[in-house]
């Protein structure tokens, strides 16, 4: 079993981020002793194997994550657009395999330590809280959001499902079941309804959602009641991948979706010319490190 860590002891993405840019801290006389005395303390093995989710936001959080806890050091220009060839110092010899994110924990068994996002990591069975050996903190910049299709933000049954997101109802539901793995970024949660609604005139209506499993598709099942007080019907289709649920709201073939944090949306646009827009910010998932042949960070941090 992987060992539990203390979760006031995790790194957080927001100061992540700040050493992507900067690599701020230790001189590199301190580095370079750092740096020698984990190499020892890894010298039983060949090489540390890691895999880190392959679209391009996400495998740059990964890797500053990495970073923070020993495992390399970046280049001080990566950014947010860090990829395995912009590993600087890499005294460990860590190779980075890069894995579809919704695979990265079917290879986790074949590697020494993987990164995975919570919401494959709970519909995997793992227990962001006490089977990640490291994690982000709830600080994290990578807002889970609803989006549409820009031109339809204001379309009633779009802001009906929105408010509902917003809901003292689901901000209660992630504190209880996910216990900090999934924290809602709501700052003033609601009844679940919106006054600027008629919710008469959509009585009858259907809204279609988009959404990976877990926790998003559970989070649409509380969705799913406040809507049916009002008759109306939330759709929701479950996708285990980030790219169909860009591409069928895009093309009208859904309403929404909710799987993906904004900097991943920003690049989806930028990559495939689409015309997807955020609706409302909903949650942060902190993302985590997880041991695979190894149950602990003793081989890192030495």
């Amino acid at each position: 079993m992987i060992t539990r860590r203390d979760f006031l002891k995790v790194t957080g993405v927001a100061a992540a981020a700040a050493a992507l840019t900067a690599c701020g801290g230790s001189s590199s006389t301190a580095s370079s002793t750092a740096s020698s005395a984990a190499a020892s303390a890894v010298a039983k093995l060949d090489k540390v194997k890691v895999a880190v989710p392959n679209d391009t936001t996400n495998e740059a959080r990964a890797l500053t994550l990495l970073e923070k806890n020993g495992f390399f050091k970046l280049k001080a220009d990566a950014g947010l657009t860090a990829t395995a060839k912009d590993i600087e110092e890499n005294p460990l010899n860590v190779s980075v395999d890069e894995v579809e994110a919704a695979q990265v924990p079917n290879v986790l068994q074949d590697e020494d330590y993987a990164v995975i996002n919570s919401n494959y990591a709970i519909s995997a069975g793992l227990d962001p809280m006490t089977d990640a050996l490291a994690m982000e903190d709830g600080t994290s910049a990578y807002v889970n959001i609803l989006v549409c299709k820009d031109g339809n933000q204001e379309e009633p049954k779009i802001k009906a499902l929105a408010a509902a997101l917003q809901s003292q109802k689901v901000k209660d539901f992630m504190d209880e079941n996910y216990k900090g793995a999934v924290v809602s970024v709501v700052e003033n949660p609601t009844d679940g309804y919106d006054s600027s609604i008629d919710y008469d005139a959509l009585n009858g209506e259907t809204v279609s959602c988009a959404a990976t499993p877990a926790p998003h598709c559970e989070v649409l099942e509380i969705c799913k009641d406040i809507l049916a007080e009002k008759g109306i019907t939330l759709d929701i289709q479950e996708y285990d991948d980030y790219i169909i649920p860009n591409n069928i709201v895009e093309d009208g073939q859904c309403d929404t979706n909710y799987f993906q944090h904004q900097p991943y949306l920003d690049d989806f646009n930028a990559e495939h010319g689409t015309h997807l827009v955020t609706v409302a910010g909903i949650h942060v998932e902190p993302m985590g490190i997880y041991g695979g042949k190894q149950d602990s960070l003793a081989p890192i941090e030495g």
